[in-house]
């Protein structure tokens, strides 16, 4: 069974880290948001502010690091990252301790965390190409999938009940403590990682470095029209997020724990679709599970926009999340092993960040706008106009099977 398919002592190492790191974050779901309500009276705008700037501006201070992450060894700056969070995070439960916790700190730890993500976020794409064969990546991104939308089950509803326990700082300095072990982790893997150096140049960094990851990502076959379709499709379903929010707990009078409910609950479709995804694509190809997986996940969003009250209203949004968070759960280790495939070992850690930096940068804008429409709207108009949107997404979807770059460099005739 693929799960028992072994990957090395590395990737276990690498697995694991990536297991506590993302249990801590998750541990931690929309803990920024928890203590600016209940510890600073903050109100909707700050709130907002809070999350949109965070995001955004930890993307703008990131765009430099991803040039700078590809010439560098991947492990360290991994390491360097995870310590960075642990610090920056630690800083807030010591200062609530204090007495001195205000927005303007909860703000600046939110823009360091957000860059550190995306420069992680490249370099562990990096790493795991590195050290998982790509014949096996499709398997290693499985298990990092299965890992995420388990721990999406099960983090959140603890980290409510922690938070009830223990107060709204307990869950970050969970959080903070699993960047360290994280860290741990990484150092475990052990192994002489080579530096990577830049014919001609070194490591020296250049101005046009700053736009490679762009500029591979749009000449491409294949990467051009998924990133244009992860872009729209993530973009719309975190836009409409605070929106169901809204809906549900403001307008329709469901209690916060039933909004959990819905959310944590349909998570474990996330579990069954990266589970699905590697005898998928042996029985039917990749391509052909990308496309499908893709458009499948494009048909749900405009289900709840017709979320009433009561039992019903539950089961109907626990049903369209499942069904959006398991074809989810098929595509995204597909499509996370097409993007490795499809980048050459020297540009991965420049194209993830491009592709991280764009994504958060594009949920940032439509979160703002879709809020906008939603005031003139109504929350249940605005997420039904993101549902209609989002089934042209499908049409974005590579139309093509294009060979892996290793393949490629493989059946390439030799010039000797």
């Amino acid at each position: 069974m693929e799960a028992r398919k072994p990957l090395g002592r590395q990737f276990g190492w690498l697995w694991a880290a990536y297991t506590v790191s993302v249990f801590g974050t998750r541990l931690a779901f929309d803990a920024f948001p928890l203590i600016a309500i209940l510890a600073l009276d903050a109100g909707p705008a700050q709130v907002s502010a809070l999350a949109a700037a965070g995001v955004a501006v930890g993307a703008v201070v990131a765009v430099p690091l991803g040039p700078w992450v590809e010439f560098r060894r991947k492990r360290a700056v991994m390491i360097a990252t995870d310590l960075i969070r642990c610090a920056a995070l630690l800083s807030i439960p010591a200062a609530y301790a204090l007495g001195l916790l205000g927005f303007g700190q909860l703000l600046v730890v939110a823009v360091v965390v957000g860059a550190a993500d995306i420069t992680f976020t490249a370099a562990s794409g990096a790493c795991l190409k590195a050290l998982v064969r790509p014949q096996d990546l499709l398997v290693a991104n499985g298990r990092l999938e299965s890992t995420n939308w388990t721990a999406l089950v099960l983090g959140p509803p603890l980290g409510g009940a922690a938070i009830g326990l223990f107060g709204p700082v307990v869950t970050v300095l969970a959080d903070a403590v699993s960047y360290l072990l994280s860290a741990l982790g990484i150092r475990a893997i052990g192994g002489k990682e080579p530096h990577p150096v830049r014919a001609g140049t070194g490591a020296r960094f250049r101005a046009g470095d700053l736009l490679d990851g762009w500029r591979h990502i749009l000449a491409g076959p294949v990467l051009r029209p998924l990133f244009f379709n992860t872009l729209l499709n993530n973009g719309l379903i975190m836009a409409t997020s605070p929106l169901l929010i809204v809906l549900m707990v403001g307008e329709l009078g469901f209690a916060p724990w039933q909004y959990g409910l819905a959310f944590a609950a349909p998570c474990i479709g996330g579990l069954i679709g990266s589970r699905l995804a590697r005898p998928l694509v042996e029985r039917y190809g990749r391509h052909r599970v990308l496309l499908t997986a893709g458009t499948l996940r494009a048909c749900w969003l405009f289900g709840l926009a017709f979320v009433g009250p009561g039992a019903a209203g539950l089961v109907l949004v626990v049903v369209v999340e499942f069904g959006l968070i398991t074809c989810s759960g098929v595509f995204n280790p597909v499509f996370a092993t097409v993007r490795l495939d499809h980048t050459p070992a020297d540009r991965v850690a420049r194209t993830l960040s491009a592709w991280s930096v764009t994504g958060k940068l594009s949920i940032a804008a439509m979160t703002g706008l879709w809020g906008l429409l939603a005031a003139a709207t109504g929350p249940r108009t605005a997420i039904g106009i993101a549902g209609v949107l989002l089934l042209a997404s499908p049409l974005l979807l590579p139309r093509r099977d294009h060979a892996p770059l290793d393949e490629r460099d493989t059946a390439a005739p030799s010039r000797g």
